[in-house]
């Protein structure tokens, strides 16, 4: 009886043909991408460097989502860019009606409008090849937490180029697609919990957050 052969890290293979040894692996659990069709295999995670993190920006982005309704929330969910990339970010933030949309067998089908990676160094291929992936494919928002180096990186696509955001001169970034949307971002290197989430509300709280509610509960 033919066997496929296990999922390694490395392998060459289709989309397609990466989808079918990840659901033949005897415990499919354990995350796994299709980098421009090379196959990465996730290392275990340690509590300091990607644990608590993700639990933070998950916190950030789970009170956006419950205050912005037409705005879905996604924690470590497969996305279908294209035949060579199947990717699993950290975070993703999407408009229920946007660039994006959820396929008949539950995945992400397209570019989500937000991404959120959480990197042990700079050197992750968070902020290489993913990150080219991601302009390629038009996330308009890439974020992306290098936790050892102790700093946040936001970019913005504008004419097809990843663009710097940087702090405003409280130290907050203010998301342009998802209006009111505030990051306090010494706060959140810092991880003082009640910091993030006390200037996420200040976002929520503005005229511009209030205007975006109600043009997507007329586009819905």
């Amino acid at each position: 009886m033919f066997r496929l052969p296990p999922l390694e890290s490395g392998d060459k293979l289709t989309r397609p043909q990466f989808e079918q040894r990840y659901h033949a692996m005897p415990h499919n659990n354990q995350k796994a991408e299709l980098i421009e069709g090379i196959v990465y295999m996730s290392s275990p995670l340690r509590y300091d460097v990607h644990g608590q993190p993700h639990a933070l920006i998950m916190a950030w982005l789970s009170v956006y989502w419950v205050a912005t309704p037409g705005v879905e929330l996604a924690d470590n969910t497969t996305v279908h860019l294209d035949l060579d990339n199947e990717l699993q970010p950290d975070a993703l933030l999407r408009i229920e009606n946007g660039q994006s949309r959820i396929s008949d067998d539950g995945y992400v089908e397209g570019a989500p409008e937000l991404i959120v990676e959480i990197a042990a160094s700079s050197a992750s291929i968070d902020l290489h090849d993913k990150l080219k992936i991601y302009r390629r494919h038009g996330v308009q928002e890439y974020i992306v937490w290098p936790v050892y180096d102790k700093q946040l990186k936001w970019f913005r696509l504008k004419e097809g180029k990843y663009e710097p955001v940087w702090p405003d001169e409280t130290g907050t970034i203010h998301s342009q697609v998802f209006p009111g949307l505030h990051l306090a971002v010494n706060a959140l290197l810092s991880k003082e919990k009640m910091s993030v989430i006390t200037t996420l509300q200040k976002g929520l709280a503005t005229p511009e957050h209030k205007a975006f509610v109600e043009h997507l509960s007329q586009t819905g």
